[in-house]
């Protein structure tokens, strides 16, 4: 790290699905929020987008919304909320990469900033990264109408690609600002690397011997 680089704070950004965790969490979340037969009726109702999201003919914001219109419409925001928090506290301990909580322990003992960041659903990542002890948690919001039911669609901007970026930026301003170390695994997190100072794409560093200067 450069002397200009010292002096300012540094952030550190996870991706959630696929680096902090071992798998995708939507799917164990509408399993355990509606049940395998629920999940499996709406699976058989949402093939021809689940196909063609895997042909790379419909994209990741689309089909997700498609998936949360089909199986959460209509839902009670609050009991949505209460499942959500259970299965951040149940189910994602069990899905979670040690070396990943490992590097994230190291970034907390530097007296770092730590920021989640994902396109999963804010309602179980937030309560999540809450507990996990991150300082900010950025995830993809439902959309709610009066009354307080869920409409399936996402509320502002899938946090995908560019958005995790724009999102970033309005939390922290400026890039100038900060030096950041960014870790992901995927297309949708490709932007934020290329925005990082230190990017690790699917790949969590060893921290005994690193320093910062």
């Amino acid at each position: 790290m450069s002397a200009a680089q010292a002096e300012k704070p540094v952030v550190a950004v996870f991706d959630f699905d696929g680096t902090l965790t071992r798998r995708d969490t939507l799917l164990p979340f509408l399993l355990y929020t509606l049940g395998a037969a629920a999940v499996a009726r709406h699976a058989l109702a949402l093939s021809p987008t689940l196909a063609g999201y895997a042909l790379g003919l419909i994209g990741n914001g689309v089909a997700k919304e498609r998936v949360f219109v089909r199986c959460l419409a209509g839902m009670r925001i609050d009991e949505l909320r209460q499942e959500a928090e259970r299965f951040a506290a149940l189910i994602l301990p069990g899905l979670l990469r040690h070396e990943s909580l490992q590097r994230f322990d190291w970034h907390k003992q530097q007296g770092h900033r730590c920021v989640v960041i994902s396109a999963s659903l804010e309602l179980y990542v937030r309560p999540w990264g809450q507990r996990a002890g991150f300082d900010d948690v950025i995830a993809t919001h439902l959309e709610t109408r009066e009354g307080g039911r869920v409409t399936g669609k996402v509320s502002g901007a899938n946090c995908y690609g560019i958005e995790k970026v724009r999102r970033l930026e309005a939390l922290l301003g400026s890039r100038d600002g900060y030096t950041l170390y960014a870790y992901g695994n995927s297309r949708g997190d490709r932007e934020l690397l290329l925005s990082a100072d230190y990017p690790y794409y699917r790949q969590i560093p060893k921290t005994q011997n690193e320093k910062i200067a």
